[in-house]
């Protein structure tokens, strides 16, 4: 089944949390890594986000770099890519920034037909039913999509790692200790042990981080 090339871009502590022990936004990420963050969205067709990630954050990344904003327009895309947000139930309040943001939103809900939109789903330009993970991205290959970037949460990057689809990771490991449970990977997360990753990039970025950008390799 065709699909689309997926990369996880992700800030991460050293000990490899998302968020604070209390939960909440972390604002992991210096500079260096935005520029990085921002050159990830302009590679994308689209970015997919966990609904969760979308409610704490109350809005998603943008292109703000002028030079990757040209970019995109000499190919003929739209300045920012549109943003699947990834929702069980569709619930998605109308009141967050998200809703004000120039850019497309499509959303994925699960056990919805495309038909019959769920509640909370307006303001989203396409609504595409969530069976598996497989279908839902021959969905979004079947409407031009080739590139995704994957923004979060936790349980997004479980589950795609779970099937097996990611095809990229560009980390960038920030000098702090969170603690408390709020891994990028959750500890009952499951992930093919067979699975094996090689390193394409590793850069130093100011202030201490660093940027490790790995791709999935067949098992040996």
């Amino acid at each position: 089944m065709a699909r689309p090339r997926l990369r996880l871009v992700l800030a991460i502590s050293l000990d490899g949390r998302l968020a604070p022990a209390e939960g909440g936004a972390a604002q992991l990420g210096g500079p260096g890594d935005r520029r990085r963050l921002e050159e990830a969205l302009a590679w994308a067709d689209v970015v997919l986000m966990g609904a969760q990630t979308l409610r704490v954050h109350g809005c998603t990344c943008l292109i703000h770099a002028e030079d990757l904003l040209e970019n995109r327009r000499r190919l003929g895309l739209p300045p920012q890519p549109p943003v699947v947000v990834w929702s069980r139930r569709g619930q998605i309040s109308a009141d967050l920034p998200f809703f004000r943001q120039p850019l497309e939103r499509w959303l994925l809900a699960a056990d919805e037909p495309a038909n019959h939109p769920p509640a909370g789903a307006k303001g989203f330009l396409h609504i595409l039913p969530f069976e598996d993970w497989p279908r839902a991205l021959a969905r979004l290959e079947a409407l031009g999509v080739e590139r995704v970037a994957v923004l979060g949460g936790a349980q997004l990057a479980a589950a795609l790692v779970a099937a097996r689809l990611l095809d990229e990771l560009q980390l960038t490991v920030c000098p702090t200790l969170l603690g408390g449970p709020n891994l990028w990977l959750p500890a009952d997360a499951w992930s093919d042990p067979s699975m094996r990753w090689a390193l394409m990039e590793h850069q130093q970025l100011e202030g201490g981080e660093q940027l490790l950008h790995y791709v999935r390799v067949s098992a040996p």
